[in-house]
């Protein structure tokens, strides 16, 4: 995936502008604006009550909700917002500011962020940060309804102390309006206000480093030597605000504690998706976008499939809410087309040629068997349903599941070379670059790669089951039947790739007619189908799973197998340790009797999230397979959630699967 540039926010001052005004009232433009979004903008599912109020909860309270920086506090439903910014002073010209802050920006001079922990609600947030020799850190914790933020100093090598700086402002053009006063800034809404104070010494003094900030609206600013802070609703003191800190702290690590030997997994994953965790102001939702940097360079977010049903399993473990919210989300970006892209964007854009793997049923059924909520599996099946007889209809070939990019559902999008070509269908695989993939045949007038998938295909049939099982929850007893039916074809396509010379179930190239011996991870998706025999999972696992020469090792599983010449690139899917290949092969693991292998596998996965969670507070997107490191290549994000997927999977070894 490209990553793009970065927009600018939206502060709640009132103002007209001509040219939206000019927008709205010329037809040649406002016809041209509709025909580009118009089948964006199509409702695509319902809300049921239940989940309106999901989306009602979740999106109220003070969080870390604006996308654009970590050290941003903002209230919703209201879009109030207290910034935390730095400025850099010094004696010649070297004066900078810093004012929004990302985890894991890697442009030369950029800050570093080293996330602690964030609780699923924001009531205790913490997180240090590093920057031009200045480091600091910035707590937070609710006071009831109102907030406490705290920013240390934990050491500085500059010349001079730097300046901290809370800014006021309001977030997605929220309405209202903001009133400095002497030792307080007052807050406007429609029918509410609020003030905010700030512990930080002489406020008022207007001396040569106050009155040079690049903020537009009020703030206040201190010089950072001691620690300062800021509070709503009420004045406190340092000492106040240190001991509110302290307490939110402590019920955290209680909650933490209270989970036991699962406790750091825990821990790791809610403060991933805390962190990961944002408001989408364009349709008014929480979810959780694969990480803030790729957010960012799409526009505000962008959802990608499979990626974000991860989150939904994840957030399982301790937000019933902002898992339902993660599934619903995604598949509430379904296209006209009945499918679910392979990615969702601000500004309404996405992949109208291409879905991604199909996670959607198994990630939904997991979480009914947890909390047996029912309203979720009715709001979740159709659209499901729909996203599974797209791909018997579409990406049907010989009898198994393959890739796509149908170019007649795309038109008009210049920037994605990609559709209609041999590069989109294999990102619908959301395996960019495998090998697997390499010298395989592209068919410019099916639209499809000649190529039968062990993989999309294994996922397909978990996809059928699934969704099976969920009709028999809604008693739908003739979609049952229809999807039972699907699942059998499906898994009869499958038998036939099983290659007993080999011992592996591996893909065809249907352009050739020859078997592709190369093998990944993928490979051993039918054993998550249910698709092998015990003898042939026996096979599997003994042959090729624990054979160093392939998977084995220190560091597992490879996105290629160790003996394959694509092995040694280490770069994206070409080599590379993913969290969700290995918590598909372990799910698969699960259905078949080898509590060894899958209890090394699980803790082997662990072991390697460790590696870099415990110093440096970094999530993945991908590892070396051979060092364990994942800041070795600029193209593994540092924090994107989908790497904790590595602890779930022991979390599900050690509760026995829930």
């Amino acid at each position: 995936m490209v990553k793009l540039g970065s927009t600018a926010r939206v502060w709640g001052i009132g103002f007209s502008c001509a040219a939206c005004i000019a927008l709205s009232t010329t037809p040649s433009a406002a016809g041209q604006l509709k025909s580009r979004i118009a089948p964006l903008t199509e409702p695509i599912a319902p809300e049921s009550p239940e989940y309106r109020q999901v989306q009602a909860h979740l999106s109220r309270g003070w969080n870390t909700w604006d996308v654009h920086s970590v050290a941003t506090q903002v209230l919703l439903p209201e879009g109030l917002a207290i910034h935390v910014g730095l400025k850099h002073n010094s004696t010649l010209n070297g004066d900078a500011f810093i004012g929004d802050a990302l985890i894991g920006r890697l442009e030369p001079g950029a800050e570093r962020v080293t996330p602690g922990p964030h609780a699923w609600d924001g009531s205790y947030t913490s997180a240090d940060y590093e920057w031009k020799g200045h480091k600091w850190r910035v707590e937070s914790a609710h006071e009831g309804g109102d907030l406490v933020m705290l920013v240390t100093p934990l050491g500085n090598s500059a010349a001079l102390p730097p300046t901290v700086v809370f800014s006021v402002g309001f977030l997605w053009n929220s309405p209202g309006m903001m009133l400095k006063h002497g030792n307080f800034i007052e807050v406007r809404g429609a029918d509410w206000s609020k003030q905010i104070f700030c512990a930080c010494g002489e406020v008022d003094d207007v001396s040569h480093v106050r009155t040079d900030m690049p903020i537009s609206g009020p703030y206040f600013a201190s010089d950072l030597i001691l620690p300062v802070g800021v509070s709503t609703g009420k004045a406190h003191s340092i000492q106040e605000i240190q001991a509110a800190i302290a307490r939110s702290k402590a019920a955290f690590e209680k909650s933490i504690a209270s989970a036991g030997a699962n406790g750091p997994i825990l821990d790791a994953i809610e403060t991933t998706l805390g962190w990961d965790t944002i408001y989408e102001p364009e349709k008014g939702r929480v979810f959780s976008p694969v990480s803030r940097v790729w957010s960012v360079g799409w526009g505000g977010y962008v959802l990608f499939d499979w990626d974000t049903f991860f989150a939904a399993t994840m957030a399982g473990i301790g937000d019933k809410d902002l898992a339902y919210a993660n599934a619903l989300e995604t598949l509430r970006e379904e296209t006209p087309e009945g499918f679910v892209p392979n990615f969702a964007r601000a500004g309404g854009w996405k992949s109208f040629d291409r879905s991604e793997p199909p996670v959607g049923a198994i990630t939904v059924l997991r979480l009914y068997n947890k909390f047996h909520d029912k309203w979720f599996v009715e709001d979740a099946f159709d659209p499901l349903l729909k996203w599974n007889r797209w791909w018997a209809q579409h990406r049907d070939l010989e009898g198994t599941i393959t890739l796509g990019s149908d170019p007649e559902n795309a038109p008009g999008n210049p920037d994605d070379h990609s559709v209609g070509a041999w590069q989109g269908a294999v990102y619908e695989s959301g395996l960019d670059n495998s090998p697997m993939y390499d010298r395989t045949t592209y068919n410019q007038k099916t639209h499809l790669l000649e190529y039968a998938d062990v993989g999309m295909t294994s996922l397909y049939v978990a996809d059928c089951d699934a969704l099976a099982e969920m009709a028999g929850v809604l008693g739908k007893t003739k979609e049952q039947a229809e999807l039972k039916q699907r699942a059998e074809h499906y898994r009869a396509g499958l038998a036939k790739l099983w290659n007993p010379d080999t011992g592996m179930f591996l893909n065809r190239n249907l352009h050739t007619n020859a078997w592709v011996t190369r093998v990944s991870p993928t490979n051993f998706y039918p054993l998550l189908a249910k698709a092998a025999t015990p003898e042939q999972a026996r096979t599997m696992i003994e042959k090729h799973m624990i054979n160093p020469k392939e998977f084995w090792g220190e560091w597992v599983i490879p996105s290629i197998a160790r003996d394959d010449p694509a092995f040694k690139d280490q770069e994206y899917w070409r080599g590379r340790i993913w969290g969700p290949m290995n918590y598909l092969v372990y799910l698969g693991l699960r259905n078949y009797d080898d509590a060894d292998a899958r209890k090394d596998f699980a803790q082997k996965s662990y072991a390697l999230f460790l590696k870099e969670w415990k110093d440096k507070g970094h999530v993945h997107e991908n590892y070396n397979a051979i060092t364990g490191s994942g800041d070795d290549v600029s193209s593994s994000d540092r924090f994107y959630h989908w790497g904790a997927l590595l602890g779930y999977i022991e979390y599900l070894e050690q509760s026995g699967g829930k």
